[in-house]
């Protein structure tokens, strides 16, 4: 008896993957749900900029004759995933989000997506973001305004919008996003899902349209810290198109994730833990004893310089981000949107000196974090102040009305882990009384997401699912 395509998409990739593989579950069939969701909600949510139908079909039949033939290629194989714009695809547009890359189409794929394709994996389509990745709200002003599944009057998040927006409303089973700011951490934390941003080259980068070399990160936006875990070990590695991918050796991220986390230590980042808004506050400390109730030790931490990393990413991106797109801010700059032609017009008159001295500044923020590492296992902090603001607003007014501004509010809690490069994972903490998500992040020693990635399992396990959005016309 086939499952109702309904239910298809309520099921995480966990989950998928043992009845595709047992195939309780056709590829085919699983595919056309995926592609029926997006017709459904996509006029509305704007997540994709390309859908890829044609391709997903012929793929999604692929897969289910290798499967019938016993050939399987691992826990992906078969399943329903898009990629953020950002990720190139050959002959497949890759836009950037951009009206300059609006006829782009690569002629070789991003080593991210040669490996998900490797192994098994169906696309569905290219998806919506902030123009070229600068940004968090994902209003983009070339491919439409992409909104948040919990309430259409709000911002999904960015630059990744689009990411957490599918996973959100059920029209991809995982996602890839790209982070120099937050912009994983951002979306998932604003639309209630999990984002990973691995240590800084754990993740190949190759084919990925850069925002600023030395900040960005490629990583999984997915519904379960466990299919963020095995979409890791799809896409991490040792990559010989990527001089700056670590030869480090990949660990089995999905080891721990049934462990318990009794006996581990956990700093609350004090720097981190003011400027919240009531219902954020809230949430963060029931999350906090959540975690000590299943027998962490919960103390606070400090680290002196964590407050300047904020300055040290926004100098780092403006002059690395000018790198990049110094050409056409000479021959094309009004095909930019507005926000990111301003931002960078500050790369230009952004000096060397700035840029030399926040890139020597992130060393000792490094340093600091590792050295209270040395006496705990993991790092919590907020996501952001303040749950996802309305679209087109600028500052969120809270009861006791002084007003919160919205950049500083949601990029100072991401920002210092792009500067670092740590690990970092955002994942719901539960819903305002309005009925929008909030999340923490954990944050561990470079190279050890599996630590990360077991506490938050161990967190999510206990916490329960959220409840879902309201249905999405």
């Amino acid at each position: 008896m086939s499952i109702p395509f309904q239910e298809l998409l309520e099921f995480d990739v966990a989950t998928l993957s043992g009845k595709l593989r047992a195939r309780d579950i056709s590829p085919v069939e699983l595919t056309e749900a995926y592609l029926g969701r997006i017709e459904q909600t996509d006029g509305s949510l704007r997540a994709y900029i390309t859908v890829t139908d044609t391709m997903a079909r012929k793929a999604a039949k692929k897969a289910e004759a290798e499967i019938a033939a016993g050939k399987w290629r691992g826990p992906f194989h078969g399943v329903p995933i898009a990629l953020k714009d950002l990720v190139y695809t050959k002959g497949v547009r890759t836009t950037g989000g951009s009206k300059i890359l609006a006829d782009f189409k690569p002629d070789h794929d991003a080593t991210v997506w040669t490996r998900l394709k490797r192994a098994g994996a169906v696309l569905l389509g290219k998806l919506n973001q902030h123009e070229f990745a600068y940004g968090i709200t994902s209003s983009n002003p070339h491919w439409g305004i992409v909104r948040n599944p919990y309430a259409l009057d709000r911002i999904p998040g960015g630059s990744s919008g689009g990411s957490a927006a599918a996973i959100v409303a059920r029209s991809a089973a995982a996602t890839i996003g790209t982070d120099t700011g937050g912009s994983i951490r951002i979306p998932a934390a604003l639309c209630g899902c999990v984002g990973l941003k691995p240590t800084w080259s754990r993740v190949s980068r190759y084919g990925v349209i850069p925002l600023a070399y030395t900040l960005d990160h490629v990583g999984p936006i997915t519904r379960t810290v466990r299919d963020a875990a095995m979409m890791l070990q799809v896409i991490a590695g040792a990559d010989r198109n990527d001089s700056t991918a670590s030869r480090e050796r990949v660990p089995d991220f999905s080891a721990g994730l049934g462990g318990q986390i009794s006996g581990v230590r956990i700093g609350v980042i004090r720097e981190l833990n003011d400027g919240l808004s009531d219902d954020v506050a809230h949430s963060f400390n029931a999350a906090l004893e959540t975690l000590r109730s299943l027998g962490a030790t919960v103390d606070h931490v400090t680290i002196p310089s964590l407050p300047l990393a904020g300055i040290m990413n926004g100098v780092i991106t403006w002059a690395e981000a000018l790198e990049v797109h110094e050409e056409w801010m000479r021959t094309r700059p009004n095909d930019y949107g507005d926000d990111v032609r301003r931002l960078l017009e500050m790369g230009m008159m952004t000096p060397a000196t700035s840029y030399i001295r926040a890139q020597r500044a992130r060393a000792r923020t490094l340093a600091e974090a590792i050295a209270v590492l040395a006496t705990c296992d993991v790092l919590v902090a907020p996501a952001s102040a303040v749950v996802a603001p309305k679209i087109g607003g600028t500052h969120i007014m809270e009861a006791r009305e002084d007003g919160v501004e919205v950049v500083s509010a949601i990029l100072r809690f991401t920002q210092p882990f792009n500067c670092t490069g740590q690990p970092a994972i955002a994942i719901p903490t539960g819903l305002s009384p309005d009925g929008l998500p909030i999340a923490m992040q954990i944050i561990g020693r470079p190279f050890g997401e599996p630590e990360v990635i077991r506490v938050a399992a161990a967190y999510e396990r206990e916490r329960g699912a959220l409840p879902p959005p309201p249905e999405i016309a």
